[in-house]
């Protein structure tokens, strides 16, 4: 159902950047297992920006792309890798190699379930890039603030798991709002 949409995304994006239409990106999935991710492509390439940390000001980001990204159209394709199996609908967020696979202990439980499109910390952090480009240092504010509250929000998430949570989410996602979590 989403395919003419994907489509028509697709085609504006290499008008206006000349480049594939899709961006894929290898994340962290269930046990640790590495996949493909797909998303539509909002950023330029640049040779001088290596960063995984994006803000809202990322010159990289095209206008398209800022829209793209605002209303989470970008995550579309995402779709096929649920239907595929590597992704739920909801769970945490998978997380690109090198965040994932740091963690530790009891948090290490993150990884025996399927990440999902949309969770608690996708809403949590909904303006994420905004937070990160207020920041002195966004990687280490990511690194340092941001990781381990998803972290924490993704174990409450799994600890809570529930159908109606699900939906919840989901509701979320779509129409806007966030869920308070207690500590």
């Amino acid at each position: 159902m989403t395919f003419p949409i994907i489509f028509i995304l697709f085609t504006l994006i290499v008008l206006t950047t000349l480049q594939n239409g899709f961006y894929k990106s290898t994340r962290i999935g269930k046990r640790g297992r590495p996949f493909t991710m797909w998303k539509l492509r909002t950023m330029k390439s640049s040779p001088t920006i290596t960063t995984h940390v994006t803000t809202i000001d990322d010159p990289r980001i095209t206008p398209l792309g800022h829209f793209l990204r605002q209303t989470k159209l970008d995550e579309l394709p995402q779709l096929w890798n649920v239907l595929k199996g590597d992704m739920s609908l909801v769970g945490p967020r998978p997380d690109v190699p090198g965040f994932a696979d740091k963690l530790v202990g009891e948090d290490r439980v993150l990884l025996n379930i399927r990440p999902g499109i949309t969770g608690l910390a996708t809403l949590a952090f909904r303006d994420e890039e905004v937070i990160l480009a207020n920041q002195k240092d966004p990687e280490a504010y990511n690194r340092e603030v941001i990781w381990p509250e998803k972290v924490r929000l993704n174990r409450y998430y799994m600890e809570h798991y529930s159908l109606g949570l699900d939906v919840i989410i989901l509701f979320k996602t779509v129409f806007g709002g966030t869920i308070s979590v207690k500590n």
